[in-house]
């Protein structure tokens, strides 16, 4: 007798959670004289964005999963519409940072508890992609998008003097 698998949409969603708690965490590093602060690159090389800026990007990785529930379901997820009002991607400071990434984590957090295995093999419609991909699909690009940004800030940190550790970047198991 094979024993049922086990859900995973709330296993892929604590993965997302806890990203997002890494994140934040980071973000308790940020002082607030070094939002202004970018990596310098070679002549030529396209200007990297502000340790500010990357914040309000940071916001966007977080928005994606909010607008991948709303395009799931429109009338169970329609309060996440106001969100996109936000704005994203701009200079933000520590304290809008922290407060926003809160207000996102408990939308991603509420939507999640609603959503079943089934979900996360819909098809979703995209600007790129009008006949759909698969949510889980979508979700993951999101994932990826907010971890490659998470490691921009660990480096940003890092480079601007801060002493990080890999303790700042994951979440060791066991300990």
């Amino acid at each position: 007798m094979n024993a049922a698998a086990p859900a995973l949409a709330p296993i892929f969603f604590a993965k997302v959670l806890e990203e997002i708690d890494l994140a934040e965490r980071l973000l308790t590093r940020v002082p607030e004289e070094k939002l202004d602060w970018r990596p310098a690159l070679p002549a030529g090389a396209r200007t990297p964005r502000s340790i500010g800026e990357l914040l309000g990007h940071l916001l966007e990785c977080l928005a994606g999963f909010c607008a991948v529930l709303y395009a799931l379901d429109p009338g169970r997820f329609g309060r996440l519409q106001e969100l996109r009002s936000l704005p994203v991607n701009h200079r933000c400071g520590v304290a809008e940072a922290q407060e926003r990434f809160r207000r996102y984590r408990a939308e991603i957090e509420a939507g999640s508890a609603a959503l079943d295995d089934r979900d996360l093999a819909r098809m979703v419609p995209t600007l790129f992609t009008p006949e759909g991909e698969p949510a889980l699909t979508l979700l993951l690009g999101n994932l990826e998008h907010l971890v490659n940004h998470k490691l921009e800030l660990f480096f940003y940190l890092k480079l601007a003097g801060l002493g990080l550790s890999s303790r700042d970047l994951y979440r060791f198991r066991g300990e």
